[in-house]
């Protein structure tokens, strides 16, 4: 049993929650798999990893031999992160998850959806995905880097940023306040408005 609030921010650590339409569907199940193959990505991260689906416990076992089978993982060892059991979909209400666009027999399924909380108990990043479309996990591992990164000094990251890539001054700091919190310095790069307001950084966490 987890209680969650007490769950988030344990040891100083990261929380991803995923949420999942259906235990035995073919979608979910490579999901799964694969944030079980990237679990010591996550734990390089400090992020300690969750999932949710409108199932019982009982389905969960049965379905998690057949996740970490799939994904050519050992299956005597028990199921490597908690999947939460929320049957009457009360969780994925609360938290908006369920998907009204997708058509089912029953009540809605939830949604694809990605909760990252800090260590604060904050929620840092939302992402939805509907039922019909499996997650990027390595953008899900790329955007935890830039939520930690950004949380520890005064940078934001651009388009298609990776780790070690050059990351852009917050618009809310002076020429001289920067000049102070990055020891790195920075670039102007000029634009044709000729507003100064594009300023380059190396990654200050590195």
């Amino acid at each position: 049993r987890i209680r969650f609030h007490e769950f988030l921010g344990a040891d100083g650590c990261w929380v991803a929650l995923f949420s999942h339409p259906d235990d035995f569907t073919p979608v979910c199940t490579t999901e799964l798999g694969s944030v079980a193959q990237l679990l010591p990505q996550f734990a390089a991260r400090r992020v300690r990893v969750l999932a949710l689906s409108c199932n019982d416990t009982a389905s969960h076992h049965e379905w998690g031999r057949d996740v970490l089978a799939l994904a050519k993982l050992p299956t005597d060892r028990g199921f490597p992160y908690p999947i939460i059991a929320d049957p009457t979909r009360a969780i994925a209400s609360a938290f908006g998850m369920l998907d009204g666009t997708n058509p089912t027999a029953g009540p809605p399924l939830t949604c694809r959806a990605v909760f990252v909380f800090a260590p604060d108990k904050s929620l840092r990043l939302q992402l939805l995905y509907p039922a019909s479309s499996g997650r990027n996990l390595g953008e899900v591992l790329r955007a935890i880097d830039s939520l930690q990164m950004t949380a520890e000094h005064k940078v934001a990251t651009p388009a298609n940023w990776m780790p070690g890539k050059q990351c852009m001054v917050l618009p809310s700091l002076s020429d001289d306040e920067a000049r102070s919190a990055l020891p790195k310095g920075f670039e102007h790069q000029p634009v044709p408005s000729g507003k100064r307001y594009i300023r380059v950084t190396p990654d200050p966490s590195l």
